[in-house]
């Protein structure tokens, strides 16, 4: 708050420090204490400025636009459409969750990266040696950097899974799993890109 924005703001803290000053033996202190004071207050008011959103995303007002590349399927087993919904999925994550401006390349934010896992495997193996689960799990290596702070650069792997009755046959299940592994994968590199706890 300014004397801009409250024109009476001053006058009263100067009214309060003339009272202190008549009714406080030791005032003086209080002479160089209090601009002290109101400096400490306006540099940390105007130095550190960041953007937060309900998503708990801390952007620095520098930051503007974002560029996501296609995130191309390099796993074993490929599923046709599993790049289209994973680029699309993040995205649409990062458009709706932040006042970012997806652009197609050169984002102040940059993420590029692959699916380097798709794969099915037993679980919970019973008496007879039959599995009464399987696990769905998709793993994503996505490459981050910050052109305004590359300190925030970073290149990890990703991995999320999802369990499903063996009875059941993958087709019949495999686009609700994605989409649930997908969501929790999108989540997960959005917190670590833009969600600095």
């Amino acid at each position: 708050m300014t004397s801009k924005n409250n024109p009476y703001l001053w006058e009263s803290i100067e009214l309060v420090l003339i009272r202190k000053k008549h009714h406080c033996p030791g005032f003086s202190a209080l002479k160089w204490i209090t601009p002290l004071l109101i400096v400490l207050m306006f540099v940390a008011v105007s130095s550190c400025r960041m953007s937060y959103s309900f998503t708990g995303a801390s952007i620095s007002p520098n930051v503007k636009t974002v560029s996501i590349g296609y995130i191309p399927n390099n796993a074993g087993l490929v599923v046709p459409t599993l790049s289209r919904t994973f680029t699309d999925a993040l995205r649409n994550y990062f458009t709706s969750q932040t006042n970012l401006v997806l652009v197609d390349r050169g984002g102040d934010l940059n993420l590029e990266g692959s699916i380097n896992q798709y794969a099915v495997v037993p679980v919970a193996i019973q008496g007879n040696e039959t599995a009464a689960l399987n696990r769905l799990t998709i793993s994503v290596n996505v490459k981050f950097s910050n052109k305004t702070d590359t300190k925030q650069n970073w290149d990890v792997t990703f991995s999320r899974y999802r369990d499903y009755s063996s009875s059941f046959n993958l087709s019949s299940v495999q686009e609700g799993l994605i989409k649930e592994i997908t969501d929790d994968l999108v989540q997960d590199i959005f917190n670590k890109a833009v969600v600095n706890w």
